[in-house]
């Protein structure tokens, strides 16, 4: 296997919605950063690869409009999921696992502001039972979370106490849509929105794109001294219908964690747009109280659709730059109640046991 790592990394997250950008003006000033990171130019980058979706842009090949950001003469090597930027990052480090390419960029945009977020969501659901019904995504959490009180795995001070540090933490974080630490009893004061959930307990909605920037071994190490290499990805994914499903765990995101190695993973950002959903996590992926998890904020804290799970690997691999850490995981989840569950460990040292 190749060494691969992240070595850029950029996003915008969106405080307002009016006047809000195309997706070629979300991505161009992005572009522009992560060429200023690495010092390269568009024709450095050996592979693109974009993730969005046409249901969230109303429109069929929406996708196509972001390639005017990237310019196709001379004619670039392109691909595109209907995903998050986690999974097309996926895509590109298997791009680069091939030996045709060594570099690739690869970004995500979503303008959830466009729609119903929650009710459009309805559309990732099993087609023939469920999306009839259209049970929003919100009430789908509530449902998740009140099973998981019921079954005593937690309770609403537990979910108030994740609210409380992520937004305290995404104090420090410039690209949060909504920060400020308050206490948990004055969260639990506020009024419920859709039961047993409170407004902070779900992520904001939010318009926005990210892009990050993978290179293998000596074209990594001629753009960072200290590339955040990927030592394990892994990814698995739960039934679609819900009853089939025990709502209290994730056992995708256990099998994902069965697969890499977490031993010694100091931070985790975990892409987990409602509150509850970091307890299922932490339990999951048998994370210890020694690990510090969304220094961030999380997904709490801003949560652009398509480029939120994305977002968790890049923050990740900006502590390995910057030698906070030697050893982070970054999360990503689509679908439903954590349905679908992607990991990504980087690593300050390369190893090349990707497996």
């Amino acid at each position: 296997m190749r060494d691969v790592a992240v070595v850029g990394f950029a996003q915008r997250q969106m405080l307002e919605f009016d006047g809000s950008p195309t997706c070629v003006e979300l991505l161009v000033p992005l572009f522009e950063e992560c060429y200023a990171q690495t010092g390269w130019t568009r024709r450095d980058v050996g592979f693109w690869c974009s993730g969005s979706s046409d249901y969230l842009a109303g429109r069929s090949f929406s996708f196509v409009q972001a390639v005017d950001a990237i310019g196709v003469i001379p004619p670039v090597n392109e691909s595109h999921v209907e995903m998050d930027l986690a999974w097309a990052m996926y895509e590109a480090w298997l791009k680069i696992q091939t030996g045709e390419v060594d570099t690739a960029l690869v970004y995500a945009f979503g303008k959830s502001s466009a729609g119903t977020l929650r009710r459009t969501l309805s559309m990732q659901l099993e087609p023939y039972t469920m999306t009839p019904l259209w049970p929003d995504t919100v009430s789908l959490a509530g449902l998740q979370a009140r099973a998981g009180i019921d079954a005593g795995l937690w309770d609403e001070a537990a979910m108030a106490q994740v609210v409380q540090r992520s937004l305290t933490d995404a104090e420090g974080n410039d690209h949060a849509v909504r920060s400020g630490g308050s206490s948990v009893e004055a969260l639990l004061a506020k009024p419920m929105y859709a039961d047993p959930l409170r407004k902070h307990d779900c992520a904001p909605v939010t318009d926005g794109a990210a892009a990050i920037v993978l290179a293998a071994g000596d074209r990594a190490r001629g753009v960072r001294d200290r590339p955040a290499w990927i030592s394990g990805l892994s990814h698995f994914i739960d039934p679609m219908s819900m009853g089939t499903r025990d709502l209290t765990r994730s056992a995708s995101a256990a099998r994902a964690a069965a697969g890499v190695d977490l031993t010694g993973v100091e931070v985790a950002e975990l892409h987990a747009p409602f509150s509850h959903q970091e307890l299922v996590l932490r339990r999951e992926l048998g994370l210890g109280g020694d690990v510090r998890v969304n220094p961030s904020g999380g997904a709490l804290a801003g949560n652009p659709m398509f480029s939120a799970g994305g977002i968790r690997i890049g923050e990740a691999a900006t502590r390995i730059w910057s030698g906070e850490v030697d050893k982070a995981l970054g999360h990503a989840t689509s679908g439903p109640a954590l349905q679908q569950n992607l990991l990504c460990v980087l690593d300050a040292d390369a190893f090349g046991k990707v497996a």
